[in-house]
């Protein structure tokens, strides 16, 4: 039917209509019983389709999870080997970070996050990290515009407990980048806030950075308010625990020390890390591990032999990858490497400056055009035409894939949170707020318990700590997506090399950027200004300059000094 008020309005009500109401300067919809929606005029002509709740929640909520990890996602019709969803977003990120780097090559689609080219507006990277999240946002908006908060469903309290988390977290990713920390730039601009059909996105400036927190916690409160006693079908949705966690890291963000040590440990009820005999191989790649609280499902429905994917882009084991292919392999920088004691399992996560790692040992790459097996070792130096180059020193092995070493299908589910994360957030909040030595042992009972028998805190100042919980997660987390905004979050220098010291990154990325040097942030596209009118060029980040080799001779992080 066609409704004449004021503008037109195509209504397509799949529900027996009950009744259709005008009040004041609103039309609200009665369907069925089972939900009302209040459209107010102003808005009437972005409104095409009123539907159940029921039939929102279907639509919408596999959206929320299963996009996250798609190929193509932002633009389905250019093929783009860096377009691969949230895994795409943390490759971007540890590439801006100082702990990972690969050589120069014409096949690097991550290459501008090497080089900090990435701020330039008009760059398709720049676009997909925005992108990313408001697509997200706005699927989580329909179902939240879909169910009224007074409603007594289980089913839809629960979902509308699932979509303000969703909100939340990417609401979170974004205010990360595009502004400075919140406990020093609270009252600066840092993105448009989008909820539901109540703002005009053609009109929508930038929110200050303690607006965007306040809808942040209010979210991901209520969410976990709703979602108590959700038993989700599996680890790709949000249950009360992972809106813990999620609260968890934004209390970090916000120093609030004892909601963030709190919080973490409510998420990690029940969880427990990978022990030091489960990260002996290449991994990293199975939502049903013991450890992951959170994660996209890449199945090989999904994955296929598709380059763009994570294991093409980030892992060293694929068939058929651009990593392998043009030897552009993900390493560990040199600096934090160093900082790895010899008795720490994971250092074997990265094969060392002669190119060995006991973690190869027993794994075969099998070469089908010329049927020859390598093993062990002889992985690292094989050379397969078209497939895979020979290793580099600091390549990373820590990341495997399902289907398997060599395998030309590029599957394997992506970790958002893990067992490890809370408890190094709750090691490093409890000293923050107070209690050092409390922090420590919280720390020291991880570390030894699971990664390095041999590891003490030697910290004696909550300062000296914070460098000691960095470290960890600097190693820890390498490759997951942290180091930069962990940079960001803790007002330290971007340092890839020392002046005088052997590099392992290439002449044309080694450069070191200041904390809050306003090239650090993320610029807001171009196409998105062309379409706001409340954010102009002007408005926009445009401090600072492309750093270039030799930028920043002399900075330290207090970590790889």
């Amino acid at each position: 039917m066609v409704m004449n008020l004021k503008k037109y309005c195509f209504v397509f009500l799949l529900l027996p209509l009950l009744s259709v109401v005008k009040a004041q300067d609103s039309l609200f919809i009665h369907l069925n019983g089972q939900f009302t929606i209040g459209i107010p005029f102003s808005q009437i002509d972005s409104i095409y389709f009123v539907k159940p709740a029921i039939q929102v929640i279907e639509e919408e909520m596999p959206f929320l999870y299963t996009n996250f990890g798609k190929p193509y996602g932002i633009y389905p019709l250019n093929n783009r080997a860096d377009d691969f969803g949230y895994p795409a977003f943390c490759l971007f990120d540890d590439l801006n970070g100082p702990d990972m780097v690969n050589l120069v090559s014409g096949y690097d689609w991550f290459a501008p996050s090497q080089e900090y080219s990435d701020r330039i507006t008009t760059y398709a990277s720049a676009y997909i990290r925005w992108q990313l999240f408001y697509n997200q946002m706005s699927g989580a908006n329909r179902i939240l515009a879909s169910i009224p908060k007074s409603t007594t469903s289980t089913l839809l309290n629960q979902s509308r407990g699932q979509a303000l988390a969703v909100r939340a977290f990417d609401l979170f990713n974004l205010v990360q980048h595009y502004q400075f920390t919140f406990k020093t730039h609270g009252r600066d601009p840092a993105v448009p806030i989008e909820e539901a059909y109540t703002v005009d996105v053609n009109n929508n400036p930038r929110a200050s950075v303690e607006a965007v927190y306040d809808l942040i916690l209010a979210d991901l409160s209520e969410s976990i308010q709703l979602l108590d006693g959700f038993s989700r079908p599996d680890k790709s949705q949000i249950d009360q625990q992972v809106a813990y966690g999620l609260r968890a890291r934004v209390h970090l963000v916000m120093q609030h020390w004892t909601q963030a040590a709190s919080d973490a440990a409510m998420a990690l009820n029940g969880y427990t890390p990978y022990a030091s005999n489960e990260i002996t191989a290449p991994g990293f790649y199975n939502a049903s591990d013991h450890n992951w609280m959170w994660a996209v499902l890449i199945p090989a429905s999904v994955a296929s032999e598709e380059l763009a994917t994570w294991p093409s882009q980030l892992g060293s084991f694929s068939g058929n990858s651009y990593v392998a292919y043009a030897g552009i392999w993900r390493s560990i920088n040199k600096l934090l490497y160093d900082k790895i004691p010899a008795t720490d399992v994971r250092k074997n996560w990265w094969l060392d400056e002669n190119k060995h790692s006991s973690h190869l040992d027993g794994l075969t790459w099998i070469d089908n055009y010329n049927n020859i097996t390598y093993t062990g070792q002889e992985i690292v130096d094989a050379v397969i035409t078209d497939v895979k180059q020979s290793m580099e020193p600091f390549t990373n092995i820590k990341f495997g894939q399902r289907s398997g070493i060599g395998s030309n299908v590029n599957d394997g589910d992506w970790c958002l949170m893990r067992a490890e994360e809370m408890i190094l957030i709750r090691a490093e909040a409890l000293a923050k707020g107070g209690d050092l030595q409390g922090g420590k042992q919280v720390l020291q009972n991880f570390v030894q318990n699971y990664r390095d028998p041999a590891f003490t805190s030697s910290a004696s100042t909550v300062a000296a700590f914070e460098n000691e919980v960095w470290l960890q997660r600097r190693i820890e987390l390498w490759g997951e997506g942290f180091s930069f905004v962990d940079a960001l979050r803790l007002n330290k220098n971007i340092v890839r090399f020392h002046s005088n010291e052997t590099t392992n990154v290439p002449e044309v990325y080694k450069f070191n950027i200041a904390a809050e040097d306003p090239w650090l942030l993320l610029r807001i596209p171009k196409s998105v200004i062309d379409r706001n009118s409340a954010i102009t060029d002007s408005l926009n980040n445009n401090g600072g300059t492309q750093p270039i080799s030799g930028n920043g001779a002399g900075l330290t992080d207090g970590v790889t000094d």
